[in-house]
């Protein structure tokens, strides 16, 4: 595995009294005999990242489906600033504040950087009544996709078709996208996947700026972008979490090294 150095990407904002924004207690999904997740319980808190790690088939796609409401759970209940929202739908969890990223960039490839943005965001304001009113001529709409836009780093790029950008753009949009709807809670799965060097440092800084004012779990198999952007890390293994903390612990846990670590255990201590 590639050695991946962040400018600046470890360096923690300064710690305030906790908020949690999103809270899971207990989740388990079983498939018939099948148990996909038991008992997992998370905390997601603004100005924080809570990567979810895990090897194939330890239940992170199941948890964070969970999560966004693309799955019911079983058993356990999340909880939305205290707010029971376990039998909300994905569409309404979207509505009061939880954006989701896919594995598989979820965009529209034949429109603009600046249409996606908008699009985005003129679904949290939909005027049925204004059918033939020029969208671009919505201004609230406009100024908040162009924000994102700024705030993703893709400044510059409004007119270019989304389909015509690199691989890491198409991601930088996503999430812009999912920032257009002024999602507080950010669910992003594997949003560096198929990624160079490079695009990976720019999405981990990306990561990094946005902590600020949002909560974010990122799962995700890059170890080196997980230990220098990550302030809380949770270890799936068999559908139940084996160890969660901070990186530092989770870096020198014998339990995680054996069980998903592996030969990349050394390659983690060799650039902590």
């Amino acid at each position: 595995m590639a050695e991946l150095v962040v400018s600046g990407a470890t360096e923690r904002p300064v710690r305030r009294a906790a908020e949690p924004l999103l809270v899971a207690e207990r989740l388990t999904r079983r498939f018939g005999g099948l148990t996909a997740n038991e008992d997992v319980s998370l905390t997601l808190e603004r100005g924080q990242i809570h990567a979810l790690l895990g090897p194939n088939g330890a239940g992170k796609s199941t948890c964070i489906n969970m999560l966004s409401g693309d799955l019911a759970p079983t058993a356990g209940r999340i909880l939305l600033r205290g707010r029971d929202i376990t039998g909300l739908s994905a569409p309404a969890r979207s509505r009061i504040g939880i954006g989701r990223s896919y594995q598989r960039t979820n965009i529209f490839p034949r429109f603009t950087v600046l249409e996606n943005c908008r699009l985005a965001a003129q679904s949290r304001h939909p005027r049925p009544w204004k059918i033939f009113t020029d969208a671009m001529k919505l201004a609230d709409t406009v100024e908040r996709a162009r924000a994102v836009i700024a705030e993703t780093g893709l400044a510059g790029r409004e007119a270019r078709i989304a389909g015509t950008l690199s691989h890491g753009e198409q991601r930088q949009l996503e999430i812009a996208m999912v920032l257009a709807t002024r999602a507080e809670v950010l669910l992003l799965d594997e949003p560096l996947a198929g990624m160079g060097a490079e695009e990976a440092h720019n999405m981990v800084e990306l990561l990094a700026r946005l902590r600020a004012s949002r909560a974010i779990l990122l799962v995700e198999h890059d170890m080196d972008a997980v230990f220098a952007v990550a302030d809380t890390i949770t270890v799936l293994v068999g559908g139940q979490t084996l160890e969660s903390g901070p990186p530092q612990r989770i870096r020198n846990s014998v339990a995680v090294q054996q069980a998903y670590l592996g030969e990349d255990a050394a390659h983690v201590r060799r650039v902590a």
